[in-house]
């Protein structure tokens, strides 16, 4: 008996080195148990029967899990009970048991076990052969060493109903391998959650828009207010004191570059508006270039046609408004350089902790950037826009990214004294991604706070 708990011992210790998946039970699974160990006859069965005390038993367990608490096993096991005299004496079992599992989400699973069912003795065909019920009870655990293979160790007190009650026990050790059911995986806390569903693939990344700001830079956003002739994309005499406006900027600060967007209205061909655009915008750049010395390799074009609109085509006075040229320009010194332009866009370099809205102190000096600049302008306003990554549902980052945009315009007021009219709060939760959030980094760069600064007059 010994020698077989040794070498059962091997392959279980082997086998946990393999893996710490920590499965435990689970509904639905089944489950195969090989064991062995002793048996223990009571002495008037020794006497009646011609049993020796203590024999080795063999068996196996079918079992499946109802729950992850209660399952049922169907057991077959053999005795060799020789009698004193040598001749050999088969006892064979066939038992149903109900198994109740405590801490079933776990890698060390108590259980408690009841049971019934028939003991047959074979004395080689002769008259003596007879058959008994029996009822068990008892006990035992199963160290799950792999999410699917567990060392098992069973006791049980076993009553046999013959011409007289007659008291048994025995002991056993093995294997259980688990199949199938419905696994699940282990908690950061050390507890069992359900194993989450597979990660749904993110549709491909837009376009990042050009005024959106990196961490360190902002960008400086100003609409050139030109118009062309009809399906001309040259620019205009009159119009050149708008294009300065990009030109002396850029010679003022050489580390600046610029986007330079074309937009249209909706009449005619949407392919032929955003090539219309695309020229438009080009032109632009090449004016730069050839009037301002500015390096292309600080421009880009980018036509856009009639998809972004800013006002209604339905009046002139919208298609007209849609009919533009925006310029984007890429800062990274400080904001208090730059006069106000027409927006002024920031991404603020904070986080919150997870799940919260509430500002760390050690990113004052971020909020300060914005507030100063206000306090320097009062007639500029802002809006602060909140964005989140992917982590849970639609609604809870809607509301998260809300509540940390808000949280931000309270700690601008309580704080530095801005007027609340001058702020509004907007929570976007995580439609607008910046990067895809299959990565920590990705996700780290959708969580943001950006402050958008609308100057709506000039100082």
């Amino acid at each position: 008996m010994k020698r077989y708990l040794l070498s059962l011992m091997v392959p279980v210790l082997l086998l946990s080195m393999q893996s710490a998946g920590f499965a435990g039970e689970r509904a639905g699974a089944l489950s195969i148990s090989p064991f062995a160990g002793g048996y223990n006859f009571e002495s008037d069965q020794r006497r009646d029967y011609n049993l020796r005390q203590d024999r080795t038993i063999y068996g196996l367990r079918l079992g499946y899990d109802w729950t992850d608490g209660f399952a049922t096993e169907i057991v077959g096991s053999y005795i060799d009970a020789k009698e004193p005299a040598g001749r050999n004496v088969v006892v064979t079992s066939a038992n149903l048991d109900l198994l109740y599992n405590f801490i079933p989400h776990s890698h060390f699973v108590p259980y408690l076990a009841i049971g019934g069912g028939a003991m047959h003795y074979n004395y080689g065909g002769e008259s003596s052969d007879g058959t008994d019920g029996t009822a068990n009870a008892g006990g035992g655990v199963k160290l799950f060493l792999t999410d699917s293979v567990a060392l098992r160790l069973d006791g049980r007190y076993r009553y046999v109903v013959g011409n007289r009650s007659i008291d048994n026990y025995e002991y056993t050790g093995g294997l259980t391998f688990v199949f199938g059911g419905q696994k699940p995986v282990a908690a950061a806390t050390g507890g069992m959650i359900e194993e989450p569903p597979p990660p749904v693939e993110e549709a491909p990344l837009e376009q990042v828009p050009a005024a959106e700001p990196a961490p360190g830079h902002f960008k400086y956003c100003v609409t050139l207010h030109t118009e062309f002739d009809i399906d001309r994309d040259l620019i205009r005499p009159e119009y050149k004191d708008e294009v300065a406006k990009v030109g002396d900027f850029m010679r003022k600060y050489p580390t600046t570059t610029a986007v330079i967007e074309g937009h249209t209205d909706n009449v005619g061909d949407a392919q032929h508006n955003m090539d219309l655009s695309q020229r438009r915008a080009q032109a632009v750049v090449d004016f730069l270039v050839q009037n301002y010395g500015i390096d292309r390799s600080r421009l880009s074009a980018k036509g856009y046609g009639l998809t972004r609109p800013i006002a209604d085509n339905a009046t002139d006075e919208g298609k007209q408004k849609n009919r533009r040229i925006e310029a984007i320009i890429d800062c990274t010194f400080e904001m208090k350089e730059v006069t106000p332009p027409e927006r002024l866009c920031v991404s603020l370099v904070m986080d919150f902790d997870t799940g919260k809205s509430s500002v760390k102190p050690e990113y004052r000096a971020e909020i300060a950037k914005v507030a100063d600049y206000m306090k320097r302008y009062p007639t500029t306003t802002a809006l602060i826009e909140g964005h989140t990554d992917n982590v849970g549902g639609y609604d809870l980052n809607m509301k998260l990214s809300q509540q940390r945009a808000e949280a931000v315009v309270n700690y601008l007021v309580e704080n530095f004294g801005i007027d609340r009219s001058r702020l509004a709060a907007k929570g976007y939760g995580y439609p607008r991604r910046i990067a895809y959030n299959d990565t920590a980094e990705g996700k780290a760069k959708n969580r943001r706070i950006n402050a958008v600064i609308d100057c709506v007059v000039n100082p």
